[in-house]
């Protein structure tokens, strides 16, 4: 762990390693998830969502042997918020609900990723790293495609909640 990041590639190296860790705990997230979804579609796309949260994170690992380096993980504060918070919700949130706020966690969760490889991806190009950058790219393209799949869902799932109540 670095005390401080005296240049690009140390910063590069730190985000990537946070980058791991955020994926390594939405990968526990998912499982979680998967249990506690009440509707069946949403349980599949939670287990789809994890099989491509492995790709990510060995596209990570390929990141860090591009670059030289060890992979590493590095403390990811914001996932972990997102992850207490989202707990914190599901506990008091009645069964009926409880697809509705697990899909605002996801949708926070795949915003904040988003931003993350989107930071990564310039730090990547600015230092010259083109096989780093289609790694990331490629994740970067997976939490666009699962973003696009929560909204669909959160609209579904929003919908029949308004058509329960009225």
């Amino acid at each position: 762990m670095f005390e401080k990041l005296d240049t690009p590639q140390e910063l590069f190296t730190y985000k990537l390693g946070s980058a791991l860790t955020m994926e390594q705990t939405v990968l526990d997230m998912l499982g979680d998830l998967e249990e506690k979804a009440q509707s069946q579609q949403l349980k599949q796309q939670f287990h789809h969502h994890a099989q491509e949260t492995q790709q990510q994170i060995r596209n990570i690992e390929q990141a860090f042997t591009a670059m030289g380096e060890e992979p590493e993980d590095e403390p990811c504060p914001a996932i972990k918020g997102i992850e207490k918070e989202g707990k914190a919700n599901i506990k008091k949130t009645d069964d009926a609900l409880v697809d509705a706020v697990i899909l605002s966690g996801a949708a926070e969760t795949e915003h904040h990723e988003i931003a993350v490889y989107e930071s990564l991806i310039t730090q990547a190009e600015a230092m010259g790293r083109p096989n780093v950058v289609t790694l990331l790219r490629e994740n970067l393209e997976q939490e666009q495609h699962t973003l696009e799949h929560v909204r669909q869902a959160s609209r579904q799932v929003a919908m029949q909640a308004a058509g329960q109540a009225a």
